[in-house]
């Protein structure tokens, strides 16, 4: 199958399958989505959208944020992963953004100088609460991208460049949130019958799905050795 054949029907897919995609954090605005995609490193986003409601409450722009100490800050988001840097970063960019005139600007540079904002989480900002055409990179995205052949899967900014090379600039935002969709609803990580899966199934090459099928078989058999091994 021809590359752009196999883009164009990846994209079919995932259009049938999830036509107008949500945007899985909950947020009231640009920067209370800054917060929550911050929040949601090594992380689900079910804790996330469990944690947000009583910080927002109290903390739901950069002025308020940058009232609170980062003591606080850490007692509101304590369930989260890595929530000590996380809560300094918070509070150093909310004083970031009340130093620039107290708005989140709609700029990659803008945004990636903020304390513990990276190129993903700009990137889902610019998208999402902007509009501005991106293509975030998470490990669900990475992962498929190199699945389905689409990148080499060396580094999310090469999986990135090949994705936005691969489909048209006027999907990106919503592909990317298709793919994370689909990743964690039909093409898991561990133990995935690529020959069975919407995509898979065609996008794979053999020698992807050869690999992970003996990588299937070695791990099942690691299992029952561990369960057949006598305990002291």
């Amino acid at each position: 199958m021809r590359r752009a054949e196999k883009v164009e029907r990846i994209g079919q897919v995932l259009d049938e399958l999830y036509p107008d995609p949500p945007i899985p954090l909950d947020h009231r605005d640009p920067y209370t989505l800054l917060v929550a995609v911050a929040l949601s490193a090594q992380t689900t986003d079910k804790k996330v959208n469990q944690v947000t409601p009583a910080l927002f409450a109290v903390a739901g722009t950069p002025e308020e944020m940058a009232s609170l100490p980062p003591e606080r800050i850490l007692e509101l988001i304590r369930e989260v992963g890595l929530a000590p840097t996380k809560a300094r970063n918070l509070s150093t960019a909310a004083h970031q953004i009340m130093a620039a005139g107290g708005d989140l600007v709609p700029d990659f540079a803008f945004l990636e100088s903020l304390a513990g904002v990276g190129h993903k989480t700009a990137s889902v900002v610019m998208a999402q609460a902007f509009g501005v055409p991106a293509f975030p990179v998470d490990t669900h995205i990475h992962r498929l991208a190199f699945r389905w052949g689409l990148s080499n899967g060396t580094t999310v900014e090469r999986t990135e460049r090949d994705l936005k090379a691969a489909f048209p600039r006027e999907t990106w935002n919503d592909r990317h949130l298709q793919i994370i969709y689909f990743g964690r609803e039909h093409c898991p990580a561990q133990r995935h019958d690529m020959a069975a899966c919407p995509i898979c199934s065609f996008a794979a090459s053999k020698a992807r799905m050869a690999a992970e099928a003996k990588a299937r078989r070695v791990a099942a058999s690691a299992r029952t050795a561990a369960r057949a091994r006598p305990r002291a």
